[in-house]
């Protein structure tokens, strides 16, 4: 379990991926740009009313802007992870990392439920789910748990010279608190540092990407039965 850990999260896959002063200046200026207008995207679709059609059109809207600033800032890595003797693309083991992560917050959605005021905060976000569609719920989760890793751990992370992990998990928190939801806020920060950590040690966005879209499905089906 360590060494699949150690291997997922904390060794670095040698690779050459930088970038010129001139492409770097662009990422930086686009991952600022980006963020800020995601913010205001993020925060207002949470204030539509649960129910609305509204709600879609904001959370597309949110994923095209990640997705678009992802694109323009330049080239993406899908990433490499050690097996054995060799490299081998991330598939199954950031999906672990996301079931492992969701049975860690399913945990924390018990504690939570007890104490009034972050139970009201989880249930806010749930309204959403118990007034919408939940296949179009589900295709909303996934594309944008893709664009935000896009985003995040993808420009934003190559954008920044020095402590990606640590500065993209506060970019990503920022954005996320956006909506006025503590609890949202609080999930970006352990949901950022783990994705932030799988880029750094495999270079690349693809386990970023399963391991959020893991957990954010996952979530999507259990703090229902939870929260009730």
């Amino acid at each position: 379990m360590l060494d699949w850990l150690r291997r997922s999260l904390w060794t670095v896959v040698p690779r050459d991926q930088r970038d010129t002063t001139e492409a770097l200046r662009r990422r930086q200026v686009v991952t600022v740009v980006v963020v800020l207008v995601g913010a205001a995207v993020l925060g207002w679709s949470l204030r539509i009313e649960p129910g609305s059609d509204l709600f879609y059109a904001g959370t597309a809207l949110l994923a095209l802007v990640w997705a678009i600033g992802a694109v323009l800032s330049g080239r993406l890595h899908l990433g490499r992870i050690p097996r054995d003797a060799t490299h081998a693309r991330p598939v199954v083991a950031p999906v672990l990392l996301g079931l492992l992560l969701a049975a860690v917050f399913v945990v924390g959605g018990l504690v939570v439920r007890e104490i009034e005021w972050l139970d009201r905060q989880v249930r806010s976000v749930l309204d959403f789910a118990d007034q919408g569609s939940i296949p179009l719920l589900l295709v909303i989760t996934v594309v944008n748990g893709v664009a935000e890793e896009l985003f995040f751990r993808g420009a934003a992370y190559a954008a920044i010279p020095r402590h990606p992990v640590v500065w993209t998990t506060v970019a990503y928190f920022v954005a996320t608190l956006a909506t006025g939801n503590i609890m949202l806020a609080f999930a970006a920060v352990l949901l950022g540092a783990v994705c932030g950590l799988q880029r750094r040690a495999s270079g690349g966005v693809l386990a970023p990407i399963l391991t959020h879209v893991t957990w954010s499905v996952a979530m999507l089906f259990a703090l229902p039965a939870i929260f009730g």
